[in-house]
């Protein structure tokens, strides 16, 4: 059983949508009986980064979500600001984030994006894939995603950088660390390359 985690602060009906589409189960709970009997983890995120922070905490769901990532070892998929929550901390906020990933979130850097590019970065953009992962099964080069974001991941360890986009510069557009994958863009607003995603990760 996929559950997408509802906190308060998540695009998380049409998470489910999608994948309904592509013929997956899922449900939407913040019940900790539901997510410690779970298979696969969706954390959506929707927003600012101190917001997000404090509606997890307040809903309770930091330690069995903890449990099951870190001890279990089930896999969890973050999306936007729900990737952003699995680094250390967000230029964004003060708030601390999970701490999955080793990674800190920053804002573009505006000396480094020209005339043309504006703050946040909205619209379609493509991958560049950095290492094999079963989640990009079937995606490359050619495959693109919708983005809506100000603040991108920044892996202190290059390896956890699942593939790069460009916006002025390359920066980190999906991280990967063992079970643990987030992704900047919306793969459920993402047509055929969001399916092809989400269909990959039901089947990690």
């Amino acid at each position: 059983m996929i559950t997408i985690v509802d906190y308060g602060a998540g695009n998380i009906k049409s998470i489910q949508n999608m994948l309904k589409k592509i013929g997956v189960f899922s449900r939407i709970s913040n019940s900790i009986e539901e997510i410690k009997n779970s298979e696969k983890l969706i954390l959506p995120g929707v927003g600012h980064f101190d917001f997000g922070m404090k509606q997890l905490r307040a809903s309770g769901l930091v330690e069995v979500l903890t449990q099951r990532v870190k001890e279990d070892k089930i896999p969890i998929l973050g999306i936007c600001l729900g990737s952003q929550m699995l680094g250390l901390k967000s230029e964004e906020g003060v708030e601390p984030g999970l701490g999955w990933i080793d990674m800190e979130i920053i804002h573009f850097d505006i000396n480094k994006i020209n005339a043309t590019n504006k703050v946040p970065n909205m619209g379609w953009n493509y991958i560049k894939p950095a290492k094999n992962s079963k989640l990009l099964d079937g995606l490359d080069e050619k495959s693109r995603f919708y983005f809506v974001h100000s603040y991108h991941m920044q892996p202190n360890n290059a390896e956890d950088a699942l593939c790069y986009s460009h916006y002025g510069y390359d920066f980190a557009s999906a991280v990967a660390s063992k079970n643990i994958f987030g992704v900047q863009f919306h793969p459920e607003k993402s047509h055929k390359f969001g399916m092809q995603l989400l269909k990959n990760f039901t089947e990690i």
